[in-house]
């Protein structure tokens, strides 16, 4: 991990700060979101958790600047991220969405290349820094060996790694992820959640919106559930995760049990109401 401590070096001497005011948002005349307020811990990983259809992506989208507001505003270190420069945002904010695609026959380098396009100017070509860096983030992800392969060659765990590696590249203090391990098998989920906790540990201030609320809970600093386009709680797992949550959210009963390893929350004996 030296080489991506030094690469995430000056994430660790500005905090990022990211939040919503009296965000609402939505899709055509559908709301969403309503009259949400949200600040992103720095230097954590926080997990958006939720039934299907809450708002977890829309809220996603919102904090990425991917969504215009209906109303309220998402600022990032203090600033409305809407006047903010594109060039500017994706500096310090990098997005991997749930349906990332790349061309037919494009390498894990060449992917991995896409996320130095923000520093890329008329007046700063392609350099020794940049190069260092995707090799770094190679490193971080653990694909020097697949550097050259083909990204449809790969298994999913193994491309959803590029991604990440990808927004790694860009180097941002801020990383924003849609399901990052959806339809993925449990060894690759492991392999994607080990390497974002890797990535918090060097630095990064990360989001990311998790189906599965037992894996949230063991991979997450901060827990932020959602029902009906609100937040209904926040805060560490261990602080906001009960039977009461989990039947709010889902419409189940459950019996929370904790986890021999890492005594995080985990839920069991699940049924209807």
């Amino acid at each position: 991990m030296t080489l991506l401590s030094s690469l995430l070096g000056d994430a660790r001497q500005s905090d990022v700060r990211l939040e919503a005011r009296d965000l609402s948002m939505g899709y055509a005349q559908t709301r969403i979101i309503e009259d949400l307020n949200l600040v992103i811990p720095s230097g954590q990983v926080s997990a958006i958790v939720g039934p299907n259809g809450c708002g977890k992506s829309t809220l996603l989208a919102g904090l990425a600047r991917l969504h215009k507001p209906i109303s309220g505003s998402v600022l990032l270190d203090g600033k409305a991220i809407g006047s903010l420069p594109s060039r500017e945002v994706a500096r310090r904010l990098a997005l991997l969405p749930q349906d990332a695609s790349a061309p037919d026959g494009l390498t894990v380098s060449e992917l991995i290349r896409f996320g130095r396009q923000p520093h890329q100017s008329l007046l700063r070509q392609w350099s020794e820094e940049d190069q260092a860096i995707v090799d770094a983030a190679l490193v971080a992800a653990d694909l020097v060996e697949l550097a050259d392969r083909p990204l449809e060659s790969m298994s999913g765990g193994q491309r959803q790694r590029a991604w990440i590696a990808m927004a790694i590249a860009q180097a941002t203090p801020l990383l924003l992820l849609d399901e990052p391990t959806s339809a993925l098998d449990l060894g690759h989920q492991i392999e994607v959640f080990e390497l974002i906790r890797q990535l918090a540990a060097a630095g990064k201030t990360i989001v990311m919106v998790v189906h599965d609320l037992s894996s949230a809970c063991r991979y997450a600093d901060h827990l932020i559930a959602m029902h009906q386009g609100r937040i209904v709680a926040s805060g560490h797992p261990d602080e906001v995760v009960t039977s009461e949550l989990v039947e709010r959210l889902y419409g189940v009963r459950c019996t929370l049990l904790r986890d021999p390893l890492s005594g995080t929350p985990v839920i069991a004996g699940v049924s209807r109401l």
